[in-house]
């Protein structure tokens, strides 16, 4: 993102490593990296490429202050320091611009589903808690003290959201969910305030679950979403 890299592939100039959860270290090796940047889900993999001596940079966000944090650090890592500086000062802006804005306001009740069939929703360790709440709203399952759990039906009917969001784009097909119809007809959702004021919404899935700069695009999304009035031109 933001570009299309099919013609870097098809030139020759970008190389398949594996996939995330286990990337091939023969063709890392292959491409002879001056810096390596890896998840810390990679520990096994990253603890083999600095032994053969590659210097690897490991990145764990656990909010957004450490995206933030991580940014200023890659510049450092890439020379790139004034860049970095530059990017995270825009960021700190914006979100600081959303965070006044929604202030005072009235907060919603808000469900976030990552999974259906089953159900799984995002707990108070989770990114989209901190921008719910940063977006002036209230993550029903604020109270969990997970990241991420398996919720039940009857628990979503009874805390009762004001809004529903759900994410777009996890992977190729139609959405996990279904249709916004199938969501409004799930049994007993009738009685859901979201339901009934037509308040259910779709989030680009890429930018709320990945710990990079478009987190504040979320940020700015979830708040038009949760207070349209305060965002009316």
């Amino acid at each position: 993102y933001p570009y299309n890299f099919s013609a870097w592939v098809e030139a020759g100039n970008m190389s398949s490593v594996g996939d995330y959860w286990t990337p091939n270290i023969e063709a890392i090796v292959a491409l002879n990296p001056d810096l390596i940047i890896a998840a810390f889900a990679q520990e096994e993999v990253v603890n083999r490429l600095r032994g053969m001596g590659y210097k690897v940079l490991v990145l764990d966000p656990e909010n957004i202050n450490d995206v933030l944090r991580d940014i200023l650090l890659v510049g450092r890592a890439t020379d790139r320091d004034v860049e970095a500086a530059v990017l995270v000062n825009d960021l700190r802006r914006r979100i600081d611009s959303v965070v006044s804005k929604v202030a005072g306001a009235t907060r919603p009740r808000v469900y976030y589903e990552v999974w259906y069939d089953p159900i799984w929703s995002a707990g108070s360790e989770s990114w989209e808690n901190e921008l719910i709440e940063m977006a002036g709203g209230i993550n029903i399952f604020a109270d969990q003290k997970l990241k991420y759990f398996q919720a039940s039906s009857e628990a979503i009917i009874e805390r009762n959201p004001d809004i529903i969001i759900l994410p777009m784009g996890h992977g190729a097909g139609p959405p996990f969910w279904g249709s916004l119809d199938q969501v409004k007809s799930r049994p007993g959702w009738n009685s859901i305030s979201a339901v009934q004021n037509d308040r259910i919404y779709t989030i680009d899935a890429d930018i709320i679950s990945r710990p990079g700069p478009r987190i504040v695009d979320a940020l700015e999304t979830l708040a038009e979403i949760i207070h349209p009035e305060l965002f009316e031109s």
